[in-house]
C-alpha cells in the first residue's frame, strides 16, 4: 500500500530530558523518523524539552517545540499548526504515556489528529500487565506464575500463593522504576510499597522470578499488510535478575539453538499481530530454561526501545527511519533498503560479525549507593564494539568504556583478594565482567564460576581462552613472538597495551612498531547487513584483523571528528550534539567527513551523518591506525568533550594535527598552574590555589591559600572527585582518596569563595574577533557544579561591570590562548568583583542550551572557524530569544533511593530541560530567585 496522502504534517512527540532509563536512544530515533518523513514530503514538528539534543535543532525538523512535555503543551501546539498525525513510538515511555493521557482527554479527536505507529488499545495491553499475562495466555504463549496487585493486601496474598524468590513489575514505568527481585519474605512489604507508588496506575505484577534463566531480545518490524520482519536477536550475557539495560548484550544470539529461535521467532510474532493492528516497531523479551529450552514472554514494548538503536546499529537496519515510513502507510516491500540503495526493506539483516554491547555505570556519583544490580536499570550509558569474534568484540567493548582498562583484564587493574571476587561474581556489580576474567587467573574452575553467576559456559569458555593465551605469551620476548601467535593475539582483540603489559619493560610503541614490521595491521570491514551477499553503498566499518581492507580512502580532503564514547555524568548528549554538526560543518565546507565513535545510542554514529563512521573505540590505538589509514588534513577534538580532549597530546607527540585550537593552549587551560600564571599576567583575578602530590603538601597549601578550599584532580571533566573541605582532617582524606583512585595526579587546593554567585561565559574566537556566545547566571550558589545548577540566560541580577568584567575576560583569555572555536569560562562573583574559577577551549554542556535559547547554529559557526574556512565576519548573527531562558537540571535519585540528594561540586545530573519565561515577574522563576536568595543569605 503505498503512502497515506492525507498526512500531510506529523508532530513527533520527544522524551524529554535524560535520565537513566530513558537516554539519548529516542533522541536518535526521533531524529532519524523526522528525516524520514521530511524525505516524504511531510511536514514535521517535534516536541521536547531537550535542549541538548540535535533532534530539537532546525536541521531535523521544521518545527521544533522546546516546550515542557504536558498535555497543554500539546494542545498549545496543535492550536497554532495544523497537525495530521501524532507520532508517539519515537520518544519512550514518556511519548507514550503523554499519548495515551492526550487520548483519554479527548485532545486527539478535538484536533482530528489520528495516532499513527501505534494504537492505544496496544499501548494499554502490553503496559498494563494483567492485560498482558491475560493476552499471552489467551494465544498460547508462556509466562511466570503471577497475579496482579493494586493494594498492599492484594500483593501479600499474591507472594503467599506463588513462594519465593518473586520479582514485583510496576504498569506503565520506565527502565524498571519501581520494580525489584524479593528473596525472602521479610523483604517483601517494602519491595511492595516502592513499586504500588512507582505506578502511575497504583499497580504492579507479583510475579515468580526465574533467576538464572537466560534472556533474549527480538527487534521487530511490521507493516499493515502484516508483513513481520525480525531485525536482530540480542542474547543477554548476564542470566535473568538483572534490568536488560545493565546487562552486557551479544547480537546475534551466540548460545541459542535453532529450533528454540524457531519457536521464539514464531511466538514474537503472534505476540505483535495479537496487540493490535498498527504498522511499526515492536521490541519482545523472552526467557529460556536452560535446562529444557522452556520460553517465557518477559515484555513486548511498541515503540522503538533502548534496544531498537542498539539493533539498528548492529545490523546496519535504520529501523526508526524504516517504522516511520511504515507509520505513514508504506510497506517493507516498497521501501528501499537504505544500504544496498536495489533491493528492499523487506529483508532480515544477516550478520558476518558479532556485537557487544556494555552499559556503562557513575556510581561514583551516587555516595552511599546500592552498587548490586538487579530489576531496576542504574547504568547511565553503553558502548558497543564489532568483531569477527564475540572475544574481540568484548575487549573492543572493554576498550570503549573509558574506565582506564586496556581491555578484558592484563592491565595492571587486578589487585582483588579471592574472597572479595567470589562475593563480586555473587553479587553483580558493574566489574563482574573484569571479575570473572580475575577469578580465572587465579584458577577458579571454570564450573565454580558458572554456578555463582549462571552466565552461560560458552561464554566463560571464551573468556578462559584469554587467560591461556596470556600464559603462553609470557614464555616471549618481543623479539621472538612467532607472527601467527602475534595475529592470534590481535584476533582476539588483545590491545598493543595489553601485549607489553604482559611482556614487561616495552612499552606500546614498541609493540606497535614490532607488529609493524611483522606485516600484521588493522583492516577495515564494512557493516552490509547482509553479509555480502548485495554490494553495500554505505561507508560503516569496523575494524579486525585479516586480509582484505574493504574502506578504501578517497584523495578528497578529510577531516576526522573525534566522538565522546558513552554517556555518563558530566559527558552527556550535548557533546554528541557538537560532533553532528561538525560533522555537518565539514561536509559544508567540502571536507570529507569521518566520524570515530562507539556509542550506539547517538545520532553521530548514525551511517548517515558522516561521510565515513568508523565504529570502533575512542582509543588511542584504534584511533591511531584510523588516521594512517585515512591521512585526514586534521582531527577536530573541540567537540567530543573530555573524550576526544585527552586524545590531544598523544596527537601531538606523534605530528597529527589538531583542528582548532592547538594542543599547547589546550594543556595551558587543563593546567592550573601554568593557566593561574597566564591569568597573573592578564591581570585577571582568580581565587588564590596550590598543587600538592601528597597529603602532606596538601596541608600546607590549604592553610597557606585558607580554608574552606576546593580540592580536585587535573584533567576531568563533570566534577569527578571535587570536594570542599574545611579543615586538615578533612583535608587528608579527600587527598589520599583522590590518589589512590586517580595515581600520578596531582592535586589542586583553591581558595573556595563562600557565598559567591556563580556565573559562565561561552564565545568563539577566530584568532581575531571574538564573538561571546551567551553569559548564563547560576540560580545556585558557587560550589555547586554548574551542571547541577539551574542557569539564566541572559544574566538577570548582575550589574553592567560585572557583565562588562566577564565579557572583557573572556576575550582576553581567548586572545591569551590562541582559541580558534569554542570557550567556556566559569566565574565566582563576590563584592562585585570576578575571579576566573577556569577555562575549557571546546565545546561545553552549555552552548547547546544557547544555540537553541537563542536560535543561531553556534557550533556550526565554531566548526567552520576551526576548519580555518570562516571568519567571524563572515556571519551574520541575529539572537531571537524574548524574555529568558532558564537551564533546569534533571536527576535519577529514583533509581537510588537510599543516597542523599545533597549537591556540591561534583555534578549528579544526568540531563537538562529548558523552560523560557518572558519576564522576571514569572512565577516559577521567583520561585527559583528567592531560593537562591535563601541560599546566599546562609
Amino acid at each position: 500500500m503505498p503512502k497515506d496522502t492525507s498526512i500531510r504534517s506529523v508532530l513527533i512527540i520527544g522524551s524529554g530530558p535524560i535520565i537513566i532509563g530513558q537516554a539519548c536512544e529516542f533522541d536518535y530515533s526521533g531524529s532519524q523518523a523526522a528525516l524520514s518523513l521530511k524525505e516524504e514530503g511531510i511536514e514535521v514538528s517535534i516536541i521536547n524539552s531537550n535542549p541538548a539534543t540535535i533532534m530539537t535543532d532546525k536541521v531535523i525538523a521544521d518545527h521544533v517545540y522546546l516546550r515542557p512535555l504536558t498535555i497543554a503543551s500539546i494542545e498549545q501546539i496543535l492550536q497554532e499548526r495544523k497537525i495530521d498525525a501524532v507520532l508517539p513510538t519515537m520518544g519512550g515511555q514518556t511519548a507514550l504515556n503523554l499519548c495515551v493521557e492526550a487520548e483519554e482527554n479527548g485532545i486527539w479527536e478535538k484536533y482530528g489528529v489520528k495516532i499513527i505507529g501505534v494504537d492505544v488499545a496496544a499501548i494499554e495491553k502490553t503496559e498494563n500487565r494483567e492485560a498482558f499475562r491475560q493476552l499471552m495466555v489467551d494465544i498460547g504463549v508462556g509466562v511466570a506464575p503471577s497475579k496482579i496487585a493494586n493494594s498492599f493486601l492484594e500483593g501479600k496474598e499474591a507472594a503467599q500463593e506463588i513462594g519465593y524468590p518473586l520479582v514485583i513489575r510496576p504498569s506503565y514505568t520506565l527502565g524498571g522504576s519501581g520494580g525489584g527481585f524479593v528473596h525472602k519474605k521479610e523483604e517483601f512489604d517494602a519491595a511492595l510499597k516502592r513499586g504500588l507508588e512507582a505506578s502511575p496506575t497504583h499497580e504492579v505484577l507479583v510475579e515468580q522470578a526465574v533467576l538464572g534463566w537466560k534472556e533474549y531480545e527480538l527487534e521487530l518490524l511490521r507493516d499493515s499488510n502484516d508483513n513481520v520482519i525480525i531485525i536482530c536477536s540480542i542474547e543477554n550475557f548476564d542470566p535473568m535478575g538483572i534490568h536488560t539495560g545493565d546487562s552486557i548484550t551479544v547480537a546475534p544470539a551466540m548460545t541459542l539453538s535453532d529450533s528454540c529461535y524457531q519457536e521464539m521467532r514464531n511466538q514474537a510474532i503472534k505476540m505483535m499481530r495479537a496487540i493490535g493492528n498498527f504498522a511499526g516497531g515492536c521490541n519482545v523479551q523472552f526467557s529460556v530454561n536452560p535446562d529444557n529450552d522452556d520460553i517465557i514472554a518477559i515484555e513486548i514494548n511498541p515503540r522503538v526501545s533502548r534496544s531498537s538503536a542498539l539493533a539498528s546499529k548492529a545490523t546496519g537496519y535504520p529501523i526508526a527511519k524504516i517504522a516511520a515510513k511504515l507509520a505513514i502507510g508504506y510497506n517493507l516491500d516498497e521501501i528501499e533498503n537504505q544500504i544496498t540503495k536495489t533491493t528492499s526493506a523487506y529483508f532480515e539483516p544477516t550478520l558476518d560479525y558479532v556485537i557487544v554491547k556494555i552499559p556503562r555505570w557513575n556510581f561514583d556519583k551516587f555516595k552511599g549507593a546500592n552498587t548490586e544490580l538487579g530489576l531496576q536499570m542504574k547504568a547511565v550509558g553503553e558502548v558497543m564494539a564489532i568483531g569477527r569474534t564475540f572475544i574481540e568484540a568484548l575487549q573492543k567493548a572493554c576498550q570503549s568504556l573509558e574506565v582506564g582498562r586496556a581491555g578484558l583484564g592484563a592491565d595492571g587493574r587486578h589487585n582483588r583478594s579471592i574472597e572479595e571476587i567470589m562475593h563480586g561474581l555473587e553479587h553483580a556489580s558493574w566489574n563482574r565482567l573484569f571479575l570473572i576474567k580475575d577469578a580465572m587467573s587465579m584458577g577458579v574452575p571454570l564450573e565454580s564460576i558458572r554456578k555463582v553467576t549462571r552466565i552461560d559456559k560458552w561464554f566463560l569458555s571464551q573468556i578462559q581462552e584469554l587467560v591461556f593465551l596470556e600464559t603462553e605469551l609470557k614464555r616471549y620476548s618481543l623479539t621472538n613472538i612467532p607472527k601467527d601467535f602475534f595475529f592470534n593475539l590481535k584476533q582476539k582483540g588483545f590491545s598493543d597495551v595489553q601485549i607489553s603489559y604482559l611482556l614487561g619493560n616495552v612499552t606500546e610503541d614498541e609493540v606497535y612498531e614490532r607488529r609493524k614490521s611483522l606485516g600484521i595491521r588493522r583492516v577495515y570491514k564494512m557493516v552490509d547487513t547482509c553479509a555480502a551477499e548485495f554490494a553495500a553503498q554505505t561507508p560503516y566499518y569496523y575494524s579486525t584483523f585479516e586480509d582484505e581492507n574493504e574502506s578504501i580512502p578517497s584523495d578528497k580532503k578529510k577531516v576526522i571528528v573525534l566522538g565522546s564514547g558513552p554517556n555518563r555524568i558530566g559527558q552527556g548528549i550535548e557533546f554528541d550534539y557538537s560532533c553532528v554538526h561538525g560533522l555537518l560543518a565539514a561536509k559544508e565546507s567540502g571536507f570529507e567527513s569521518i566520524m570515530i565513535n562507539c556509542n550506539p545510542e547517538t545520532v553521530s554514529t548514525d551511517f548517515n551523518m558522516a561521510d565515513k563512521l568508523y565504529f570502533e573505540p575512542v582509543f588511542w590505538e584504534h584511533v591511531r591506525e584510523i588516521i594512517e589509514l585515512e591521512n585526514p588534513v586534521g582531527v577536530i577534538v573541540q567537540l567530543g568533550g573530555q573524550t576526544a580532549l585527552k586524545m590531544a597530546e598523544k596527537l601531538e607527540q606523534n605530528g597529527i594535527k589538531i583542528i582548532g585550537t592547538a594542543y599547547n593552549d589546550m594543556d595551558i587551560a587543563e593546567d592550573r598552574g601554568r593557566f593561574s600564571d597566564l591569568l597573573k599576567e592578564l591581570e585577571i583575578p582568580y581565587p588564590k590555589y596550590g598543587v600538592a602530590e601528597n597529603a602532606e603538601e596538601a596541608i600546607v597549601v590549604a592553610n597557606e591559600v585558607g580554608y574552606p578550599v576546593l580540592v580536585r584532580p587535573s584533567y576531568v571533566l563533570g566534577g569527578q572527585g571535587m570536594s570542599i573541605v574545611i579543615n586538615d582532617e578533612d583535608l587528608e582524606k579527600a587527598v589520599v582518596k583522590l590518589l589512590g583512585d586517580l595515581p600520578g595526579n596531582r592535586v589542586l587546593i583553591d581558595h573556595f569563595l563562600d557565598r559567591a554567585e556563580e556565573t559562565e561565559s561561552d564565545s568563539i574566537s577566530d584568532g581575531d574577533d571574538v564573538h561571546i556566545v551567551g553569559l548564563m547566571e547560576h540560580i545556585e550558589p558557587a560550589g555547586i557544579h554548574s551542571g547541577d545548577s539551574f542557569a539564566v540566560l541572559p544574566p538577570f541580577s548582575l550589574s553592567e561591570k560585572v557583565i562588562n568584567d566577564m565579557e572583557t575576560y573572556s576575550k582576553k583569555i581567548a586572545r591569551a590562548l590562541n582559541v580558534r572555536g569554542l570557550l567556556n569560562i566559569q566565574f565566582a562573583v563576590k563584592d562585585e568583583k570576578v575571579y576566573v574559577i577556569e577555562a575549557n577551549p571546546r565545546a561545553s554542556r552549555t552552548v547547546p542550551f544557547i544555540a537553541k535559547a537563542y536560535d543561531v547554529p553556534y557550533i556550526n559557526i565554531a566548526a567552520k572557524i576551526m576548519l580555518g574556512v570562516n571568519k567571524l565576519k563572515d556571519f551574520t548573527i541575529e539572537r531571537k530569544l524574548e524574555g529568558y531562558a532558564i537551564k533546569e537540571p534533571v536527576f535519577s535519585y529514583d533509581k537510588f533511593p537510599e543516597v542523599t540528594k545533597e549537591l556540591g561540586p561534583e555534578m549528579k545530573s544526568t540531563g537538562e530541560s529548558i523552560r523560557f519565561i518572558k519576564d522576571l515577574e514569572d512565577p516559577y522563576f521567583k520561585k527559583l530567585y528567592k531560593d537562591k536568595s535563601m541560599y546566599l543569605s546562609k
